[in-house]
């Protein structure tokens, strides 16, 4: 292992409940190893590029009724292609080596996992996004 992949692994935080099991799925071990602590690591990132897709997209998500605003923090990592590829540009940053390695083998289900991640993050946090609250 290189010294950078030492380091990113150094700076991530920990997630006790992310549990790794023998009979877990490679895709849910890389889901628990990797893609939650780097999310969680991102957040303020993660956070400060949606408080800007809302406001490129002319601050139309402030007029939403709460269950509309869900649905459009889905619709913008589901539907724009640019705006997913930046948010999965910040986390396969994060990758080690080893890791790029293990995730291009099956890129696809990871993507989706991790896009649903974000997704679920963002949601969770959606008072960080009421309108007048600095980045």
């Amino acid at each position: 292992m290189n010294d950078r992949s030492q380091k990113l692994l150094q700076i991530r935080p920990e997630i006790p409940s992310a549990k790794i099991l023998p009979n877990m799925s490679d895709e849910e071990r890389f889901q628990n190893e990797t893609l939650r602590p780097i999310i969680k690591l991102q957040n303020d990132l993660l956070l400060a590029s949606f408080q800007n897709y809302i406001v490129k997209g002319k601050n139309s998500f402030y007029s939403l009724t709460i269950e509309n605003r869900l649905n459009y923090i889905t619709n913008a990592i589901q539907k724009d292609i640019k705006f997913r590829n930046s948010l999965k540009g910040m986390i396969i940053g994060q990758f080690t080596f080893e890791e790029y390695t293990e995730y291009i083998k099956n890129s696809s289900a990871l993507n989706k996992r991790m896009m649903n991640m974000v997704i679920k993050r963002l949601q969770d946090q959606i008072q960080y996004f009421e309108e007048g609250v600095l980045v």
